[in-house]
């Protein structure tokens, strides 16, 4: 007890003691603080590659719609019901 009284009666223990409780508690970059931002960076990471994924097969499909003209058509007609002058389109909704 008294080696406990003799160092808190040290005033470089004490400010070190304040400095360490204020940036791990009470700093805006806290320990919560960096763990939240650390787990929020890893999430963001994950949807980079999600989407770096899904650009290169968007990518893909682009470059097959194209270089084939009837693919192209049948995803015009599917896609945005695209017809020809003489046609008839009937749009079937399933409910």
């Amino acid at each position: 007890m008294k080696k406990f009284l003799k160092y808190a009666k040290n005033n470089y223990v004490l400010g070190a003691t304040f400095f360490l409780f204020w940036m791990i508690f009470i700093d805006s970059n806290n320990l919560v603080n960096q763990f939240q931002l650390s787990s929020k960076l890893s999430q963001l990471e994950d949807q980079k590659e999600y989407y770096q994924e899904r650009k290169k097969i968007i990518t893909q499909e682009r470059q097959e719609l194209l270089s084939n003209p009837e693919l192209l058509e049948k995803f015009a007609r599917e896609k945005y019901l695209m017809k020809k002058k003489t046609e008839d389109i009937y749009v079937i909704v399933k409910e």
